[in-house]
């Protein structure tokens, strides 16, 4: 099992907020994330993808690295506690609002830590939300979920189905139907660094 650390792409000038980019992993695995990590590289390109173009609008782009790749069912499952403390780390470094954009795992992720006082809402691509998964964290948040129809990782109904139910709590929720792409933000990345460029920051906006 390993550490969670953090690699920043940090503002122009003053930071007047900060996306927190949580990459994805997989269902069960202890074994530490590591530079190599398929699902922190995808991350690491997306980080860049937005850095560049948020950066001038005063936001900083920070990537969290989990201590493991699984989910692991728990009470706690092991990225929450992860995102939990990078959140912390925000707010002990610049007191901004923040707004998540998650792949996959990491979207879940976001969803689950999206209580916290600095978040204004979370990006949601490609993710993985199981049926039931609990919308209460989204309460008075932001939601946007972006999913393509030939995902065969996770679910695009699922996907629907969770932003239905999350309009019940949310500020708002919104879904961007990404036709024929995959899972892995490759097909299209372009498209989908620009969904989560320009939803991030219409929440920031608000």
């Amino acid at each position: 099992m390993g550490t969670p650390s953090i690699t920043r792409a940090d503002a122009k000038g003053p930071v007047r907020a900060v996306i927190l980019t949580l990459h994805g992993g997989t269902q069960r695995s202890e074994a530490p994330v590591h530079g190599g990590n398929l699902s922190w590289r995808r991350a690491r390109r997306l980080q860049g993808a937005l850095a560049g173009r948020v950066a001038e609008h005063g936001v900083a782009v920070w990537l969290l690295r989990y201590g493991q790749r699984g989910w692991n069912d728990g009470s706690a499952p092991a990225p929450v506690p992860d995102a939990r403390w990078a959140l912390d780390q925000i707010r002990a470094t610049v007191d901004v609002p923040v707004v998540i954009v998650g792949h996959s795992m990491g979207a879940r992720t976001g969803a689950r830590v999206a209580d916290d006082a600095a978040v204004r809402g979370v990006v949601a691509l490609a993710p993985w939300f199981p049926p039931g998964e609990p919308v209460a964290a989204l309460r008075g948040k932001e939601l946007a979920v972006a999913h393509g129809r030939r995902d065969r990782i996770t679910s695009y109904a699922a996907s629907l189905e969770f932003v239905a139910r999350s309009r019940d709590v949310a500020r708002s929720a919104t879904f961007t139907d990404m036709g024929p792409a995959g899972h892995y933000l490759l097909r299209g990345a372009a498209v989908w660094n620009d969904v989560a460029a320009t939803s991030a920051l219409a929440m920031l906006r608000h």
